[in-house]
């Protein structure tokens, strides 16, 4: 639960709406920070301050830029402090190694960069304000107090126990209106076939899709998060200038690549120090006459720690000259978590270590092959005299999403003018040994990449590297820094920035409405003139229709006036009464316009005999039921049906659910009744298929709801609209008023078609025009209903206009539609 004063701070959303979803009553109000930390410019300290009186509008400094980086901790150590006896019983400093306050350095000086998170301490109820207070003051730190059930459950079971195996963790998100929301995933997204296995799979990926960017640190995960998307949501992605984006209720959500770097000005000032000459020269003494292998990793059961210690075995075990000329020395950091499964790699890792040392250990000259290190008890600068003498560095995880200790390694082999002394000109070398399981590895091309499962091959590696001519090992120390020194931690912030920015330039363009609960909910980007059709509108348009004039009305079937979870596809009497009630206004031309075959329709709506039908996408057209069906001018011949039919007869065979359905003009593969995923997962590949086979025909295939389709070039409902309103007016019946409701992708062509007549200069203008989809979502409709049951009403209301009658529910609509 956030305090009054934090959430001051962040100014993201109103404090009572917070008071609201928390449920708490209203603290007493506490003062905030007039001040900002002394780390920051005396510019900035001077913006800050809270003047006496308000200044006048013209004379009030501009708000600075402000980013806020949420994270599971914030980057703050908290050390107890049992000499305050009346206030919190701690003390807090900022955690120079937190990659999360590195992140600063990408922004400008001037930008305020705020923390949101967990403290690892537990905190006393009653002093949590006063504390969040201090955090906030001196540090813009904001802290997150969970109940321990809460947070023990969220951290150390849900995340750490049920999703760490999978892809470490994930943070729960909350969007926020006008808030440019990005999300970096610090460790691998796994392939669709693991990732399904999670109850809650579509409910983190909608949650994720609610960002504006979401990053990643290799294109394999990247590849995986979309594979995902497509299988599970049916979202496709399109790659434009270098840029790869996914389409979600009208918004693009852009993807980023890019592997996050080191601090480097952090680690170079240990290199630097006074300190770190005098550890370097210890070291170098104890392991005199030996050649140094480093290993640096948390105690967790993807690190490939025992499997490491087994390679450096089963080098031993091949290589007898190399005994007692090589030490491994393994820093192995605390366990981010607790449990049985850390307890037993623990035991694990110190069973083989034993077992190696026993077996070519030489007690007698204090020789032990393996050195094991309780890295908890060791600074960073410590642990950078480690890097710097050694030989080699082995970083063994069986799965990790970056890893950064390749990147520190090569950094401290830099070394400094406090380190090499007169020995500056020396040309450097280094040699890294990766798994190719782990984000850091593309980009560290001159490493030697193992599959730590194989120990033979890591075991190879190993007597590669130390063999390795120093010529060699230079030329692979010098392309890793170049690339390390200058795809730092400061350059990773400032690129994912400016790419946000970027993802984000469309925001005030777009109306954003919140749909639904917990991690159910969404964002929905609407254009800035999307409303619903209210009844009163458009039937104050309907009447203004003279009588030599007309009106042309288009309807969309299946999904706006039959629901597609219908069995029993054929319309009801209520529709058949309302479509006939409208059609005999003889200012009216009534239109169906659907994607089915010709036979289907003319059986359903043969009892409106004065109702026109448009189908196959208006390949095939009827104006009444006693006229003769007329084929659009489109030249073509029905080869191509030779070569689409058996690949699609091939998916059907493998796609249980799924069937063909022929028509004069057209093959529609459809996977409604399959299951859902694969049906989806066949529809995109049938796609592809299809596309290949076709290339050089003069047909287009299409994806739509639950189908795939093939049919001929310039065959869709947009050219029905235009073909209609020009045979209209060539018999001096141009209609003044048209309405047009579709639910689907095929129905876009009508309302795009629709846009394009109105906008021309060159065509006679329609007084007045509706473009209406059923639901909300992103369209080029300008109006929405919201189901099949408001689109009849609709249309009642339409046709007791046209008979002189007037219902109470019209008047009823309004004022529900007013209420909301």
């Amino acid at each position: 639960m956030l305090s009054q004063s934090c959430i001051e701070c962040l100014s993201l959303i109103s404090v009572d709406d917070f008071r609201v979803i928390n449920r708490r009553p209203t603290p007493a109000a506490i003062k905030l920070p007039s001040s900002p930390p002394s780390s920051v410019p005396t510019q900035h300290q001077q913006q800050q301050q809270q003047p006496r009186c308000p200044p006048s509008p013209a004379a009030a400094p501009p708000s600075p830029e402000r980013r806020v980086v949420v994270a599971n901790h914030l980057p703050i150590r908290a050390i107890p402090d049992p000499n305050k006896l009346s206030t919190a019983p701690w003390r807090f400093e900022l955690d120079e190694d937190s990659l999360y306050l590195q992140l600063r350095d990408g922004f400008s000086p001037e930008t305020e960069v705020w923390y949101v998170g967990c403290l690892k301490p537990e905190i006393d109820p009653k002093h949590q304000e006063e504390i969040s207070q201090t955090l906030a003051e001196n540090f813009r730190c904001v802290p997150v107090f969970l109940p321990p059930d809460v947070l023990n459950n969220f951290y150390h079971g849900f995340c750490k126990h049920y999703l760490w195996p999978l892809f470490h963790y994930m943070l729960p998100i909350k969007k926020y209106h006008r808030v440019k929301l990005g999300f970096f995933l610090h460790s691998p997204f796994p392939s669709s076939e693991i990732y399904r296995t999670i109850p809650v799979r579509e409910e983190i990926l909608r949650a994720l899709l609610n960002c504006d960017l979401v990053g990643f640190h290799t294109f394999d995960y990247a590849r995986h998060f979309l594979s995902c998307c497509s299988r599970m949501l049916g979202l496709d992605y399109e790659s434009k200038r270098g840029y790869i984006g996914l389409e979600y209720f009208g918004r693009t959500v852009s993807i980023k690549i890019l592997p996050v770097g080191i601090h480097m000005g952090q680690l170079e000032s240990h290199l630097n120090g006074g300190e770190i000459v005098e550890k370097v020269k210890q070291l170098r003494d104890k392991y005199k006459g030996k050649t140094l292998i480093v290993g640096v990793d948390d105690l967790d059961i993807f690190k490939g720690i025992s499997l490491k210690f087994l390679a450096m075995g089963r080098l031993l075990e091949q290589n007898p000259d190399l005994r007692g000329r090589v030490v491994l020395v393994q820093i192995c950091n605390p366990a981010r978590s607790k449990g049985k499964d850390v307890r037993e790699v623990e035991d694990e890792i110190n069973s083989v270590a034993n077992s190696v040392n026993r077996r070519f250990g030489k007690a007698a000259e204090g020789y032990s092959p393996i050195v094991f290190i309780n890295g908890g008890a060791l600074t960073t600068m410590e642990k950078a005299a480690y890097y710097a003498v050694a030989e080699c560095c082995v970083v063994n995880c069986i799965r990790d999403g970056m890893n950064l200790v390749s990147y520190k390694y090569t950094v401290c082999r830099q070394g400094s003018p406090v380190l090499d002394g007169d020995k500056i000109e020396k040309k450097k070398k280094s040699v890294l040994i990766v798994s190719e399981f782990i984000g850091c590895s593309p980009s560290l091309s001159g490493a030697i990449r193992v599959n730590p499962w194989n120990i033979e091959a890591v075991a190879i590696a190993m007597s590669e590297a130390i063999t390795m001519k120093d010529d060699e090992k230079t030329m692979r120390h010098e392309k890793h820094y170049k690339y390390i020194s200058s795809h730092d931690v400061a350059y990773w912030a400032r690129s994912f920035d400016q790419d946000l920015e970027r993802a984000c330039r469309d925001h005030y363009n777009k109306r954003y409405w919140g749909v639904g609960f917990g991690l159910g909910f969404r964002i929905v980007a609407l254009g800035p003139s999307f409303r619903k059709l209210e009844i009163e509108p458009i039937l104050t348009a309907y009447r203004k229709t003279s009588s030599s004039s007309s009106r042309l009305v288009l309807l969309d079937y299946d999904g706006t006036m039959t629901p597609q979870a219908s069995v029993d596809k054929s319309p009801s009497d209520e529709v058949i009464a309302v479509l006939n009630r409208l059609c005999d206004d003889p200012r009216n031309v009534v239109f169906v316009v659907s994607g089915r075959g010709k036979e289907p329709l003319s059986k359903w709506f043969s009892r409106c005999p004065k109702l026109g039908i448009s189908a196959e996408h208006g390949y095939f057209t009827s104006w009444k039921r006693e006229s003769s069906w007329e084929a659009c001018h489109v030249v073509t011949d029905s080869d191509w049906k030779k070569i689409a039919e058996p690949v699609m007869e091939l998916y059907t065979e493998t796609t249980d659910g799924s069937f063909i359905e022929h028509k004069e003009s057209a093959l529609v593969w459809h996977y409604q009744e399959a299951d859902a995923h694969f049906g989806q997962s066949q529809a995109k590949e049938l796609l592809d298929h299809l596309e290949n086979v076709l290339a050089n025909e003069p047909v287009v295939v299409k994806r739509g709801q639950h189908i795939v389709e093939v049919k001929p070039q310039g065959v869709s409902k947009g050219i029905v609209v235009s073909n209609l309103i020009s045979t209209m007016q060539s018999e001096g019946k141009s209609p003044d008023f048209l309405l047009c409701i579709g639910d689907d992708r095929s129905d876009e062509d009508m309302f795009e078609s629709i846009a394009s007549q109105v906008e021309n200069p060159h065509s006679p203008s329609i007084a007045e025009v509706f473009a209406c989809t059923v639901g909300q979502k992103p369209s080029m409709a300008k109006y929405y209903l919201d189901d099949t049951s408001e689109v009849i009403k609709l249309l009642q209301g339409l046709a007791n206009a046209s008979s002189g009658v007037e219902r109470p529910w019209n008047r009823g609509l309004c004022k529900e539609e007013d209420e909301r």
